[in-house]
């Protein structure tokens, strides 16, 4: 009870400028919720805070992080959370090209710790972040999918170029073995177009957002055995590319010609399932994210690795 009494006092102090509510009014919400419906606190908080916003007609980045202490200083391979609000300090260690219009920038910030991803879209109005600069980021929020933490900039967050460097520990991983499963959902895909959405689609549907006009993209999930223990790993466009030769324009074309996307899953599991490779990138939940990829003359019985691919 303790629990949802705190998560009531900071949910109201987010919107008391807003709505006409009561510390009172957002318990009793919280309190049917998890007693009622037994939906954990932390799924109930965030309902009721999508119910405010709607009231108040706000978006999700016009609010603080409420809770009147500030927000906690966190270095950033050590977010495991959803929807904190926190501050940073940070070196922009990578930018890359956003794949949509509405992202002004994504990338890697990076401490001591290691790394994690960023997101900033270009209704918040921000300031462009620089590669190599180091900064104090003031109220940015977390954010999980599919057990993989980022951090959102939005329009409340604070941006102070720093004097001194903050160095950016190496948080990657290395992992070699052989390619013995590319994993469905893998391929020419489709993605959601929705702001601050990058899901898959499934049968044009989007999860969260229902029908869309998905947007294409290339990419791997596969599996690596080193022969003690398997390791998932994703290449995303650039790394599937690179690993296959297969360009998104060359994928689109082919899927079109064929009138079915799978002949690029197909072509790719042809040329790479049953070889050699070592790889390194950072680590998102249980994944490997591809960001060098080496291929190698190991020592790999295709008869047998491609058994132990259908078994999985």
């Amino acid at each position: 009870m303790a629990d949802l009494q705190r998560h009531a006092e900071e949910v109201h102090d987010q919107f008391s400028d807003q709505l006409d509510i009561t510390v009172e009014d957002v318990q009793e919400r919280l309190e049917t919720l998890v007693n009622e419906y037994k939906v954990p606190a932390d799924e109930a908080r965030r309902s009721v805070v999508s119910t405010y916003l709607d009231e108040a007609g706000m978006e999700r980045d016009e609010i603080g992080g409420g809770g009147g202490g500030g927000n906690a200083s966190v270095k950033a391979a050590e977010i495991d959370q959803d929807e904190q609000w926190v501050d940073l300090r940070v070196t922009v260690a990578d930018l890359w090209e956003p794949r949509s219009d509405a992202v002004a920038q994504v990338g890697l910030l990076g401490d001591e710790s290691g790394t994690v991803k960023f997101v900033a879209f270009e209704t918040s109005d921000l300031p462009l972040l620089e590669e190599g600069q180091s900064y104090a980021l003031g109220n940015v929020v977390t954010d999980e999918y599919e057990g993989n933490y980022s951090v959102k900039l939005n329009r409340t967050t604070s941006i102070t170029e720093l004097d001194e460097t903050i160095e950016v520990g190496d948080d990657a991983t290395e992992v070699e073995g052989a390619l013995v499963d590319i994993q469905d959902g893998s391929g020419l895909v489709k993605r959601c177009p929705e702001e601050d959405c990058t899901r898959v689609l499934q049968n044009g549907r989007c999860n969260e957002h229902g029908e869309v006009d998905g947007e294409y993209d290339l990419r791997i999930k596969g599996v690596l055995d080193d022969g003690d223990e398997v390791t998932e790993v994703i290449f995303d466009e650039e790394a599937t590319t690179d690993l296959t030769g297969i360009g998104l324009e060359e994928a689109i074309g082919m899927a079109k010609d064929a009138l079915d996307t799978e002949v690029v899953v197909e072509e790719m599991r042809e040329d790479v399932l049953g070889r050699y490779y070592r790889v390194r990138g950072p680590t998102f939940g249980r994944y490997v994210l591809a960001n060098e990829t080496e291929r190698l003359d190991g020592p790999v019985d295709a008869e047998a690795t491609l058994i132990k691919a259908r078994s999985i």
